[in-house]
């Protein structure tokens, strides 16, 4: 009996932390979301120093690059890849205690770069874990292939 009442609390905590689902992501004018005033969001395309982060630069065939960002993030054992076009990906991070953070890529054909943004669904701090996670990303994504 105690282990199925744990059982239960555990699961309605887990539930609790992950939250909803956004449904403003996106693309809109060739931008992604920008980050709330809060401290757990990454974004390149933030203009502020708090929440601006570096995009994933490559070199070669955008496609390739892009299906080698694809492949990097369904390596990962956090990471599941929610929805994904030739420009887009979009992916839910899982952390060890139940939390799940958004994130966003957007092919950016012309420069060569990959936009990305990382953001808590809860919660105001996320103790770096946004910018470290896409700066893993970053590390993976440029560790494979030889043509980065």
């Amino acid at each position: 009996m105690f282990k199925r009442i744990t059982l239960a609390i555990c699961s309605l905590f887990v539930a609790a932390c992950a939250g909803e689902r956004p449904k403003d992501l996106g693309v809109r004018d060739g931008m992604l979301k920008g980050c709330p005033s809060s401290p757990n969001c990454v974004s390149s395309q933030a203009v502020d120093e708090k929440h601006r982060i570096s995009p994933l630069v490559f070199k070669g065939a955008p496609d390739q690059a892009f299906s080698r960002l694809k492949q990097t993030l369904v390596s990962r054992s956090d990471t599941t890849v929610t929805e994904s076009t030739a420009e887009y990906l979009r992916a839910e991070f899982h952390t060890r205690i139940g939390f799940i953070d958004d994130g966003e890529f957007l092919l950016d054909r012309s420069q060569s770069l990959i936009h990305v943004r990382s953001a808590s669904r809860l919660g105001y701090s996320d103790l770096v874990k946004n910018r470290s996670r896409m700066e893993e990303i970053r590390q993976q994504f440029n560790g494979q292939g030889a043509s980065q």
